[in-house]
């Protein structure tokens, strides 16, 4: 692996202009592709294997036309204070506006407050349902400008009008995620580097990889069923992967142009060791994505594949384009101004860092001190350094923090361990649901519609369970379904239900139960388990079937399904990442620890989530209005996600022990080694992750704050946590054991020299480098 990728990265160096070409040329590809592509149809609502959704195909059958999940705008009519919905002038209003909106185009139906249902008692809260005979994203400009005109004319006459459903509902502020995410992560990197050239080529490369992945979606995104939910979530990791990875590699080709290598060279030695470490790295967050189609909901598998064709791509760049945009500009990115803003020139030509570097004997001693004792413990004698230990190394604080963990493993072991357990308390909480209007904004009107109509028709009215009744068995398909209403009807915890609805073949239908209870709340929960718990005896009456669905059993069935298949994408994504690490790592301990860390993290994260989103501690600060249960995709969609990146880390930091424990070191000083070299930038990526995921905190959704919080928690957990804090200390008790692999497994795994041996083979037998060595740029 590492000798293919030295080669590659000399290629693409003196190749550089066919390179650049190349990519820009995929880019034109895929745009025009993107341009002249068709709008894609939105089907990610489909959750096959679940009883409400069974219901609603049940419903598409036997009603055709009717889209049981067809578009819907629920108006909601209060009248002043001290006044009657039902008087004169009020309900002439209203009714002027049922006649409106019935003549709009695309409206099926138009229900009037006075003809059923739709009164409250106290006769001052009404609401009429208008019904569309297409999907919510088919309803046209024109059918919803018509309506809201309607709309308008009733509010002039004094009543409150406000708009529950699908039909009309308002887009969330997106925010400014993506923008806030690329600034930080420009003055991460300029603090970095040091250098205007060195940080801003992660980001144009980064940029790049997401265009090319958003064009390349929506130009299959007709064929393949792809929402615009793929796209967010592919730009989100496109952005963050695609920054780190050419962090990785800039960050090594500056290394080892400190060492004196030209530019050709160093790509090449670059490329071979930290490339290594991005493919892998890599693979792991393929992986994980990827993984989400074993949980059998089309959205995820959509999303996760996308996603992942992202991380591909940004790989890719990582590999081929970084490398020959380091051809063009082989010495911008080495320059490192001082405070006097000039910068100093070697003798060899490239301009180098020069900062002012404070001698730290001190920390050098302690961390000679650790390294001895840690060589000690591990009953060997300790290893002189294979070249002259740095001053300024010594001086750094990743040097310093991996000194300071290998003096206290113990001790600061315990200190994570206990602190992230005690932040994944919480998550024994956890309840799963997918918010709807109760969790948005007061500022919107479907939230002030979901309260008028609570306060006036009860707090279950919001969430009505849709029972669909299949007496095409039945000897007496009208009795049965009468039978079935009655037995719901008297359920305890059933407020109501309304009369049935017949299809045209009078053999299935369609009847609503109201709960006494909110649609979030527990008791709705249990309703809805015990309908369902008791419709055996019921249907062996009547020979009739029948299943609940609506938005509340859908939520509950989906949370079901998310629960359900947790644990087998765990065992699936988990294993193969376990087996991608033992092959990288050649250690059966290492990558045990590092799954282990990662459930300590992701833990850790669901308890944060919890305890702002659920609990509401906190919850005022991100401008989170309505506390509720968590969001159904939200554990897998984390897990997936979130394991991907500790990989990353993992790989990125352990690679560099691993490179410096086979070239020679102790296990001690190896993981000082790691660090020095390593540290700083996973640091340094973790925080552009988190500063990428954190953007989307700024978006008015309460999914979306979710959906980034969540995402970023994890990220500092892990990455900043268990990365940086557990990892060392549980290396540094290990010891030599943490890279213990049994003979005949050694035999059997494929050798794929991440750590570059063969390429340290080769510059061994090169001349050595003329001109000055550069020790102060190894800081970076």
């Amino acid at each position: 692996m590492a000798t293919f990728l030295y080669q590659l990265g000399q290629r693409a160096f003196r190749r550089r202009r066919w390179v650049a070409l190349l990519w820009v040329a995929v880019l034109a590809v895929v745009g025009i592709g993107a341009l002249s592509a068709a709008e894609a149809p939105d089907d990610s609502s489909s959750m096959p294997g679940i009883e409400s959704q069974k219901a609603f195909d049940l419903i598409n059958e036997q009603f055709p036309g009717s889209e049981a999940n067809g578009a819907s705008a629920r108006i909601v009519f209060v009248a002043p204070d001290g006044q009657k919905i039902t008087a004169a002038g009020n309900r002439s209003a209203v009714d002027r506006f049922i006649a409106a909106a019935a003549d709009g185009p695309q409206v099926a139906d138009v229900s009037s407050p006075f003809d059923g249902p739709g009164l409250s008692n106290d006769r001052t809260t009404a609401y009429a349902t208008v019904t569309y005979k297409t999907k919510d994203d088919e309803v046209t400009d024109a059918s919803k400008k018509e309506l809201e005109g309607a709309i308008e004319e009733v509010r002039d006459t004094g009543l409150t009008v406000e708009v529950g459903g699908s039909a009309l509902a308002t887009e969330a502020p997106a925010g400014m995620g993506e923008i806030v995410g690329v600034l930080v992560a420009a003055v991460v990197l300029l603090i970095t580097f040091g250098s205007l050239a060195a940080a801003g080529l992660p980001l144009i490369t980064a940029v790049i990889g997401v265009s090319i992945s958003l064009a390349g979606i929506t130009a299959l995104a007709n064929a393949f069923g792809l929402s615009s939910t793929s796209g967010e979530l592919a730009m989100m990791l496109g952005l963050a992967v695609g920054i780190d990875y050419s962090l990785f590699v800039v960050s090594r080709y500056r290394e080892e142009r400190a060492k004196g290598r030209d530019p050709q060279e160093a790509v090449g030695l670059a490329l071979g060791t930290a490339g290594s470490a991005v493919v892998f790295a890599g693979l792991t967050v393929v992986i994980a994505l990827a993984g989400l189609s074993v949980v059998g909901v089309p959205m995820l598998t959509k999303m996760g594949l996308s996603a992942a064709g992202t991380v591909v791509v940004g790989v890719l760049i990582a590999l081929t384009l970084v490398p020959a945009l380091l051809g063009f500009w082989p010495n911008a990115v080495l320059a490192r101004h001082t405070r006097r803003g000039r910068a100093l020139k070697s003798e060899r030509g490239p301009r180098i860092p020069s900062i002012r570097i404070r001698r730290r004997g001190r920390q050098l001693r302690r961390s000679q001190e650790a390294a001895e004792g840690q060589a000690a413990r591990e009953g060997q004698a300790p290893r002189e350094n294979r070249e002259p230990r740095k001053r300024e190394e010594a001086g750094s604080w990743s040097v310093r923090w991996a000194s300071f963990v290998l003096r206290r493993p113990v001790a600061v072991l315990l200190v994570t361990v206990v602190g992230l357990g005690a932040l994944a308390v919480p998550a024994l909480e956890l309840r799963l649901g997918m918010p709807g209007d109760e969790a948005k904004p007061t500022s919107t009107t479907e939230r002030r519609a979901y309260d008028a109509l609570a306060a006036g028709f009860g707090p279950g009215f919001n969430g009505p369970l849709t029972i669909v009744v299949d007496a095409r068995d039945a000897d007496d398909p009208k009795a049965a379904v009468e039978t079935v209403a009655e037995r719901i009807g008297a359920t305890e915890g059933v407020v109501s239900v309304s009369p049935p609805q017949f299809n045209e073949a009078k053999n299935t239908a369609v009847l609503s139960a109201t709960p006494s209870t909110a649609p979030t709340s527990e008791r709705t929960k249990n309703l809805v388990h015990t309908i369902r718990d008791e419709r055996s005896a019921t249907e062996t009456e009547t020979g009739a079937t029948f299943e609940v669905t609506g938005t509340t059993a859908l939520n509950i069935d989906i949370a079901k399904k998310m629960q359900d298949a947790l644990i087998p994408y765990l065992v699936v994504v988990v294993g193969l990442a376990f087996l991608l690490l033992l092959v990288v790592f050649r250690s059966v301990l290492v990558p045990l620890k590092a799954a282990l860390g990662f459930l300590l993290s992701v833990l850790a994260s669901f308890g944060a989530v919890v305890t702002v989103f659920q609990n509401g501690h906190g919850a005022s600060l991100l401008g989170v209005d309505q506390t509720g249960p968590i969001m159904s995709l939200m554990p897998i969609f984390l897990v997936g996600i979130v394991f991907g990146l500790a990989m990353d880390y993992q790989v990125f930091l352990v690679s560099r022990m691993r490179e410096a424990y086979v070239h020679g070191e102790g296990a001690g000083q190896a993981v000082v080694s790691g660090f020095r070299h390593s540290g700083r930038i996973v640091v340094a990526a973790a925080l552009i992750m988190m500063a990428v995921f954190s953007g989307f905190m700024t978006a008015g959704d309460s999914m979306v704050k979710m959906v980034g919080f969540g995402l970023a928690t994890a990220v500092l957990f892990d990455a900043i946590v268990v990365r940086m804090v557990l990892v060392p200390a549980v290396l540094a008790l290990l010891g030599k054991r943490a890279w213990w692999l049994p003979g005949w497994l050694d035999r059997l795994l494929p050798r794929v020299d991440i750590e570059g041996e063969a390429l340290n083979r080769r510059a061994a037998e090169l001349p050595a480098p003329t001109g000055e060595t550069h020790h102060d740029m190894a800081r970076v």
